[in-house]
C-alpha cells in the first residue's frame, strides 16, 4: 500500500491555493495533539472510517471541517437522527413531484435546484437528489471528507447497515433511475464518525472496521491558551474582535478548570461554553469584568453560559456574581 497523497498536519496554512469548490471556505481554527493527528492520517492511509468519541464540546465535529479546509477537499456532513436510515445518506427520489410535473407539464414545471432548469418528467434523474454519502461516493477526482455526526442517535441496525456501503465494492444502485454510483477506489472518502454513546456501545462488527480515538478534553492551562489564541486569531480576521487581555484570559482559564474539577456537577462545561464565557467577561459590558473580582471566591459571573442543567445552575457552590 502506497503512502497517502493527503496528510493532515493540523496546519490551515497547508491549504492548497485552489481548493475544491465544495471545500469549507471559512477557516476552522483547531488544536489537535500529535496522537489525534496520527489517528487521522492512519484513517486516510488505511481508507477506514475514524470513530471519534469524547465529551460534548471537545471538538469532535469540528475536526472533519478542519481536515477538509486544510486539505482543500469537498466536505459533506450527515447529521444522524433517531429515525435516520442509510438510504437517506445515499439518495432520495421524489416520485410525487414527478407525477405532479407530468400533470402540470404545460403549466409550470418545477425547477431542478442542481441545474436551475425546469425538470423534465421524461428524465428520472431530475427527481433524484444524492445525500451526503452519495455525494462523497460521486466525487471521483478528489476524496471527499464525510462527517457522519452522532451515529449513536440512530437505531441499533444503522451502523451495521452502513457497513455494507462502506466496504468493497463501495457502490450503490439507484433503482428509480438505473444509475450505479461507485466510489473511485483511489479516491475513497475520508470518513469521520462521531459518537456520544447516547445509546450504549456500537455493534462489534462496526467497531472492528473503524479506527477509534478518544478526544481528551484540554485540561492544562497552556492547552486552553492555544485554543483562545487560535479562536481570536480567526475572529480578528472576520470582525476585528480584539483578544482579551492576558491577565483576564489567565484568570478565566484558572477559574474554568477549577469548575471542571468539581465532581458534583452533572454536566461539565466544554470549550465552546468557555469561549462564550470569556467573550462575555471581556465584551459584554463597556469595561471587562474585573480580574481581581474574578479571582476571588466561588462567585461566577454570567454563569448562564457555563451551567446548562438546573441542578448545576442552582449549585450553592457557585453563587451568581
Amino acid at each position: 500500500m502506497n503512502p497517502p497523497p493527503y496528510t493532515f498536519q493540523c496546519d490551515p496554512k497547508a491549504r492548497p491555493e485552489k481548493p475544491h469548490p465544495d471545500s469549507p471556505t471559512e477557516l476552522e481554527p483547531y488544536i489537535a495533539d500529535s496522537a489525534l493527528i496520527e489517528a487521522v492520517n492512519l484513517a486516510i492511509f488505511l481508507q477506514r472510517p475514524l470513530l471519534i468519541e469524547g465529551e460534548a464540546g471537545c471538538g469532535k465535529t469540528r475536526l472533519a471541517v478542519a481536515i477538509a479546509y486544510e486539505l482543500g477537499l469537498p466536505f459533506y456532513r450527515w447529521d444522524i437522527r433517531s429515525t435516520t436510515k442509510v438510504q437517506e445518506g445515499l439518495y432520495e427520489y421524489d416520485a410525487i413531484l414527478r407525477l405532479h410535473d407530468v400533470q402540470t407539464q404545460n403549466l409550470s414545471p418545477s425547477i431542478n435546484p442542481q441545474t436551475k432548469k425546469p425538470r423534465n418528467p421524461q428524465e428520472p434523474q431530475d427527481y433524484r437528489e444524492l445525500g451526503s454519502l452519495g455525494k462523497a461516493f460521486q466525487s471521483q477526482e478528489y476524496p471527499a471528507v464525510l462527517l457522519i455526526d452522532e451515529i449513536d442517535k440512530a437505531d441499533v441496525d444503522f451502523p451495521n447497515d452502513l457497513l455494507s456501503i462502506l466496504e468493497k465494492p463501495w457502490k450503490f444502485f439507484i433503482r428509480e433511475t438505473g444509475e450505479e454510483i461507485q466510489a473511485n477506489p483511489d479516491k475513497l472518502p475520508i470518513i469521520i464518525i462521531t459518537s456520544n454513546k447516547e445509546k450504549g456501545s456500537l455493534p462489534t462488527p462496526f467497531l472492528r472496521r473503524c479506527l477509534y480515538h478518544y478526544v481528551r478534553f484540554p485540561s492544562q492551562p497552556e492547552e486552553l491558551q492555544k485554543i483562545v489564541n487560535a479562536h481570536y486569531a480567526q475572529k480578528q480576521k472576520v470582525d476585528k474582535t480584539t483578544i482579551p487581555k492576558a491577565d483576564l484570559v489567565k484568570s478565566a482559564i484558572a477559574k474554568f478548570l477549577k469548575i471542571r474539577e468539581d465532581k458534583s456537577l452533572f454536566k461539565l462545561p466544554g470549550t465552546s461554553e468557555f469561549l462564550d464565557w470569556l467573550a462575555a467577561l471581556d465584551h459584554f459590558t463597556p469595561k471587562p469584568y474585573p480580574v481581581t473580582q474574578l479571582q476571588q471566591g466561588n462567585t461566577i459571573p454570567y454563569r448562564d453560559l457555563l451551567f446548562k442543567l438546573r441542578q448545576d445552575w442552582q449549585n450553592p457552590n457557585y453563587p451568581s456574581a
